[in-house]
């Protein structure tokens, strides 16, 4: 049994995160996701990602980290730039394609990894400079020393700056079995919104091994 956990250096740093983990083993049939992309274009209505308060405390955050907000992006908030300027999104996976809508309407990054692809324990950590990261385009690459990544026992760096890129190595595909949701989120009412965001996807997967995680409570076996 493998574990998923935030490193005690970053509770300690950000003690106003709430994550969630899900673990699905099974795919999932394509769904309508019209109910959420509603719901992001209803918050969107006269103004911008940038204004909403989940996307301002990972703009925070990332400041806190020595990043440049408008470099480098959570995810959350790159799904939803991308939205209001297209409309809509385009087709990647099923379980893909559900947790980018979801993210869209709770505006919180969600990661989608697949279980197959992780050595052992995923860590989220600061980073060493020694793991290494893999890029969608097959390209190596090695995260700066203090960066935030999700590491396994194996040196691999399975995202990189925290929420803001995920890596090739664990991407999802149609060979996927099993994979790990994490959600993450640092606003002021993170532990509500997480815990509805929780409730949506547990509708929509039926009902997986789920876990919001706390710095009391770190870890989620799997």
């Amino acid at each position: 049994m493998s574990t998923f956990r935030h490193a005690d250096a970053l509770w300690a740093d950000f003690p106003q995160l709430v994550p969630a983990v899900l673990h699905v083993e099974h795919t999932v049939a394509r769904r309508d996701l019209t109910e959420y992309y509603e719901i992001a274009e209803r918050r969107l209505e006269g103004t911008t990602e940038a204004q909403l308060p989940e996307i301002q405390a990972w703009r925070r955050a990332f400041g806190q980290l020595g990043l440049k907000p408008t470099q480098y992006r959570c995810a959350s908030e790159s799904l939803l730039r991308r939205f209001r300027k297209e409309k809509s999104l385009p087709g990647i996976h099923p379980v893909i394609d559900l947790c980018n809508a979801v993210s869209l309407a709770y505006a919180i990054p969600i990661a989608v990894l697949d279980l197959a692809r992780i050595t052992g324990d995923l860590e989220v950590r600061y980073a060493t400079g020694d793991e290494e990261y893999l890029t969608f385009g097959g390209e190596v690459e090695h995260p700066q020393p203090g960066e935030v990544v999700f590491a396994d026992e194996a040196g691999h760096a399975h995202a990189r700056r925290w929420t803001n890129r995920q890596s090739g190595r664990s991407a999802v595909s149609d060979r996927t079995e099993t994979v790990l949701i994490v959600a993450e989120a640092l606003h002021e009412t993170a532990v509500d919104d997480v815990k509805a965001l929780v409730s949506a996807l547990e509708h929509e997967l039926g009902h997986p091994r789920r876990a919001i995680l706390s710095r009391a409570d770190p870890e989620f076996r799997y």
